[in-house]
């Protein structure tokens, strides 16, 4: 999170409107989310009469905007609401929700006044799947933005400089809670073979932060007679566009194949150690991130949690991991492979947590 004494702004050409915020990442605890709240500096003299609105919006961009083909344009608003600044519609007090509002129109003085948004529970957070290297502009995205502006009324024409628009995040932290540490089992039977093959893969816990190394606890018991010729254990990132298509995206973002194999009547007990990180991804399009702000870095997108009851149609992109554990077995004509998936959450954890750790 930002320091305290942080403070954004962002003012359009003609000087005419200024947005000024204490932070631009706002989370998500599934059953509430953060107010988005700040200030909006006019200029009288420069507003000429013109009225000024502040707009909260989502979209749901999927292709740049140079794309726009006969007026149909590659992005979808999820949500938007407008609101009145200036001339006030309420008292500056009652239009003041938080300190740091406060603070600011202590400092910038009579011409300032507060905004205040509350989010619907049903939005998606802020995600991106990475374009190709060679691509700068915006692709599929989930985005977050405040619009000010001065126009002669809400409806009316929005001139490119009275106008400014600051992009903010809507983020999720680990639950303070988790369930059990998952673990997933298989038996194998094979043709002119007596006996089973037995896999067991675990894991320590169900939710790991970013950047935190994630442990697989294979386990072998292989009393079939056939031969276990490699064992591949990998993090794939699961992304569904379940906005528009219901298209998924699979991506292995951290994979180790050390070459163990596994005789008839032998037994493997082994932990693989993998690290899902963006810096190993980033020349690979696709992968989901979560939403940057300009200028800054991001991580591989965190893991999708839904509250209960709403519609994941309207979600845009939903994101979750597995560990995917392969053996592969050798045959007489070709290989075969048995498989284990196993789920788990990626996500930041909450800052008071860091602190407590």
């Amino acid at each position: 999170m930002n320091p305290k004494n942080v403070v954004f702004k962002k003012i359009c050409k003609d000087k005419s409107v200024g947005v000024y915020m204490g932070r631009r990442d706002f989370v998500d605890r599934v059953d509430s989310v953060d107010p988005v709240d700040g200030v909006i500096l006019i200029d009288p003299e420069a507003l000429q009469g013109r009225k000024v609105f502040v707009t909260l919006s989502c979209t749901f961009r999927y292709g740049r905007d140079d794309m726009d083909v006969m007026g149909i344009a590659f992005r979808r608003e999820l949500y938007l609401c407008t609101r009145q600044v200036y001339p006030a519609l309420q008292d500056r007090e009652k239009g003041t929700h938080t300190r740091t509002q406060a603070k600011l129109l202590r400092k910038l003085g009579h011409d300032a006044y507060p905004f205040f948004f509350e989010f619907p529970d049903n939005l998606p957070c802020s995600v991106a799947l990475q374009p190709p290297a060679h691509d700068v502009g915006k692709q599929c995205a989930v985005e977050f933005e405040v619009h000010a502006f001065s126009a002669e009324s809400q409806d009316a024409k929005i001139r490119k400089r009275s106008s400014v628009k600051l992009t903010i995040r809507k983020v999720q932290y680990a639950p303070e809670t988790e369930g059990a540490a998952p673990s997933v089992e298989t038996t194998r039977d094979f043709v002119m073979s007596d006996k089973p093959l037995h896999v067991k893969a675990s894991l320590d816990k169900e939710i790991y932060y970013h950047g935190e190394p994630v442990k697989v606890h294979v386990s072998v018991t292989n009393h079939s007679s056939k031969a276990i010729k490699n064992v591949i254990v990998s993090v794939d990132q699961v992304s569904t566009v379940v906005l528009y298509s219901n298209d998924s995206y699979i991506k292995s973002v951290a994979i180790e194949e050390p070459g163990d194999s596994v005789s008839p009547g032998a037994t493997l007990q082994k932990t693989y150690t993998l690290l899902p990180l963006l810096a190993n991804n980033r020349e690979r399009r696709g992968i989901a991130l979560d939403g940057k702000l300009k200028h800054e870095d991001t991580n591989l997108a965190s893991s999708s949690i839904v509250k209960d009851g709403v519609l994941k149609e309207v979600m845009g992109i939903m994101v979750s991991y597995r560990i995917m554990v392969k053996l592969i077995v050798a045959g007489m004509i070709g290989s075969s492979e048995v498989g284990l998936e196993i789920p788990f959450k990626l996500m930041h954890p909450k800052p008071d947590a860091v602190k407590e750790r």
